[in-house]
């Protein structure tokens, strides 16, 4: 492990810097968690940028010899490197996907304690919702509480309307799953999630606390209070592609669609995406000037605020038929393709956007800004590149060769969500170990790869026996296995590879000299790095507690403590 240091600043120096201020932190606070020390950081924003890879930033920020004539091409991105510390090994939870890549980020845990898996999965305990959803998830209304076990949609699907923008003004209640326990109430996203945020804390301690993301079950990031953050907003990505004209959903640059040949939602488009992207940042903006996220009413500057990129990923993975383009990659070196370098330098210009509306609100020196990602995208690799049973239609996946009828109620496979990676609940635990090696009999069915099930699975997470939401089975394929049915994509995210895991990592602050650290580190430490940063203690969050997640290394906050 190398760190480059600051002249007269060794790194036993900084790990004692750390060490004291984790101590002083902890003996100095009380009332959940409130640390009465000043800080001279009194904001954190937190930005994600979907998909993108240390790699990424490497090639960016030092310039590829094919690209842009050799000169670097994320300006905004390599200064705030030039302030702050570099993370190169930065890995994300297993499986690397939304739910838990952001879960990490702002509550330090892990799937094992968070039971946050992915946007879709299954619970055994509880009952299905009062109406089916419009994807095909069977509710009704006497099927609670008789029924034990379904399919859980935290995605899209539960939107009242998710062909608008709005999600046609929030969440339907009768899509969400429903806890017997509970008279059969329905378990909003916000309960599913069962550890608190670092939203709930520090609003807690006094603070004022904003997010946006890409769908309105984000809402979870409130945590199981249900109140962590102040001003929440998820405008729908898988919504409609329309004119940004309305109110509170208003781009200038996008009173007009850029492609008017892929509007089916944002995703399907280069050039849409930017658009939806831009209400994030509009966001942002309004909240550095005081205002509420969409600029309608005098707040006050978040404490901790933040929000998700898509664009980055969508460059990564769509192939647009439409207008004969395909973005990703260009080799193994990560060359991006004229979509994909589109789509980073979209998301450059838009942080200098941060940066400047900081500087002109004198905020920048009192912010502590931490960009990274929720997971990253495989394969980087084109030629790595396996479509099953997109590229091959003999080939199955692994649900498909446990339950060859299909995924559902009744048969072997109760949920299987399947992208670079396979997460399987079973309708029989049982049978768990039988279908494990009926899997590994298949290997080259489906990619080979890793199979984890029994010990070798509660290794990492919770035993599925006890613990009502772990998969039964997960199957980790070869780098560059993509389950789908098409060749709409060349890449996916959710699995267990390096490229899968290793994001950008950068926390920046003007008093910061420029550093790189090469040892491994975790996106769940941001949470308590954040925490520390602003004078709170880290062991507020309970999977400090539990977990025993650290602070970032390298950085020497708050050493101003009196």
């Amino acid at each position: 492990m190398s760190l480059s240091r600051r002249p007269g600043v060794g790194l036993s120096a900084l790990a004692l810097l750390l060490a004291v201020s984790s101590a002083v932190a902890q003996d100095r606070s009380n009332d959940n968690g409130k640390d009465h020390n000043s800080s001279p950081i009194k904001h954190v924003l937190l930005i994600s940028i979907d998909g993108m890879h240390s790699l990424d930033l490497a090639n960016c920020s030092k310039g590829i010899d094919t690209v842009n004539s050799g000169a670097p091409y994320c300006p905004a991105l390599a200064a705030l490197a030039r302030h702050g510390v570099n993370y190169l090994q930065a890995q994300t939870p297993r499986p690397s996907d939304s739910f838990p890549g952001l879960t990490a980020l702002v509550t330090g845990a892990n799937p094992r304690t968070s039971g946050m898996y992915y946007d879709v999965s299954y619970d055994r305990k509880l009952s299905p919702p009062f109406a089916t959803t419009p994807y095909g998830i069977v509710g009704g209304p006497g099927l609670c509480p008789s029924v034990k076990g379904t399919q859980v949609g935290l995605d899209e699907e539960i939107d009242a309307d998710l062909t608008q923008i709005n999600g046609g003004g929030g969440i339907n209640t009768d899509y969400l799953p429903r806890d017997s326990s509970r008279g059969c109430t329905p378990v909003y996203p916000h309960n599913w999630i069962r550890t608190n945020t670092i939203f709930e804390v520090v609003r807690q301690n006094g603070g004022y606390t904003a997010w946006t993301d890409k769908h309105p079950s984000y809402e979870w990031t409130n945590g199981p209070s249900g109140v962590g953050v102040n001003d929440f907003y998820g405008p729908e990505i898988n919504s409609s592609a329309v004119p940004l004209v309305t109110t509170g959903y208003n781009v200038p640059s996008c009173h007009t669609l850029p492609d008017t040949t892929s509007t089916a939602d944002w995703t399907t488009s280069f050039q849409n995406i930017q658009c939806y992207d831009t209400l994030h940042v509009q966001a942002i903006l309004n909240e550095i000037n005081g205002k509420s996220h969409d600029g309608s009413r005098t707040t006050q500057v978040p404490t901790l605020f933040g929000a998700n990129f898509q664009a980055v990923s969508v460059g990564q993975k769509l192939v647009e038929k439409s207008i004969g383009t395909t973005g990703g990659y260009l080799d193994a070196l990560g060359t991006p393709s004229p979509s994909l370098l589109s789509e980073i330098e979209f998301v450059d210009a838009s942080i200098g956007k941060f940066v400047n509306a900081l500087k002109k609100q004198d905020l920048y020196d009192s912010t502590l800004i931490v960009i990274t990602a929720k997971h990253g995208q495989s394969p980087i690799d084109p030629t790595a590149l396996l479509r099953i049973p997109g590229d091959n239609s003999a080939l199955n996946s692994p649900a498909g060769i446990l339950s060859p009828a299909g995924v559902g109620p009744g048969l072997p496979v109760a949920q299987a969500i399947e992208d670079d990676v396979s997460l399987i609940w079973l309708t029989d635990q049982t049978q768990t170990t039988a279908d494990a090696l009926t899997l590994a009999a298949n290997r080259a069915t489906f990619g080979a790869g890793e199979i984890f099930a029994g010990n070798s699975l509660k290794l990492s997470f919770s035993d599925p026996a006890i613990d009502s939401r772990t998969p039964d089975i997960i199957v980790a394929p070869n780098v560059g296995v993509v389950y789908t049915g098409g060749t709409k994509k060349v890449s996916e995210h959710g699995g267990f590879a390096n490229d899968d895991r290793n994001v950008l990592l950068i926390v920046s602050n003007p008093s910061l000299s420029p550093s790189t650290y090469t040892g491994a580190v975790e996106t769940r430490q941001v949470a308590p790095t954040v925490l520390q940063a602003l004078g709170i203690n880290p062991s507020s969050l309970q999977a400090v507690q539990k977990e025993g997640t650290e602070v970032l290394p390298g950085l020497p906050l708050n050493s101003g403590r009196k």
